[in-house]
């Protein structure tokens, strides 16, 4: 649960985590659209079904923006991630490892808060940029913010 304090006065807002989480794609999905490059896990993909590499945009030598779907670099590189804190030790390469293992039934309560709460607070932001600025349909409008929502399994086509 989470508590946010306002002004001079305290007041606790219980956030269930796992009632909101509620993202629109599968790892699987993500990884068949073309997410990071197709270098996420740089080859290392043995603890994750095999099933979800079947026809993945995979490639394991090097990051490669054509295999992304808006064919646009989006995010940010590790170091900044590391300087943030924004990695942890149960996930060393990110979020997308943490909801990859999520997905296959990883439960860790205060690492789950916190990952399923920085998915809560990314999407928003940027869906309402690109209705603010797009037109409806226009999927080259904003295509970092796009390529961005694909890979935190938010459905960039509306």
């Amino acid at each position: 649960m989470q508590n946010i304090k306002r002004g001079a006065n305290t007041t606790s807002v219980q956030i269930d985590a796992y009632k909101i989480f509620k993202p629109n794609l599968t790892p699987k999905e993500m990884l068949e659209a073309g997410v990071f490059g197709g270098h996420y896990f740089k080859g290392d993909v043995d603890e994750y079904p095999k099933y979800w590499f079947k026809n993945a945009k995979i490639n394991d030598k090097n990051y490669d923006v054509n295999l992304n779907y808006f064919k646009v670099k989006a995010g940010l590189p590790m170091s900044h991630w590391i300087s943030k804190g924004w990695i942890f030790k149960e996930d060393p390469l990110g979020w997308f490892q943490w909801y990859c293992r999520f997905y296959l039934g990883r439960r860790v309560k205060e690492m789950d808060q916190i990952q399923i709460m920085r998915w809560y607070n990314f999407g928003p932001r940027h869906i309402g940029a690109i209705k603010k600025n797009c037109k409806i349909k226009d999927f080259t409008c904003r295509a970092k913010q796009r390529q961005a929502l694909l890979q935190w399994a938010f459905d960039p086509f509306f």
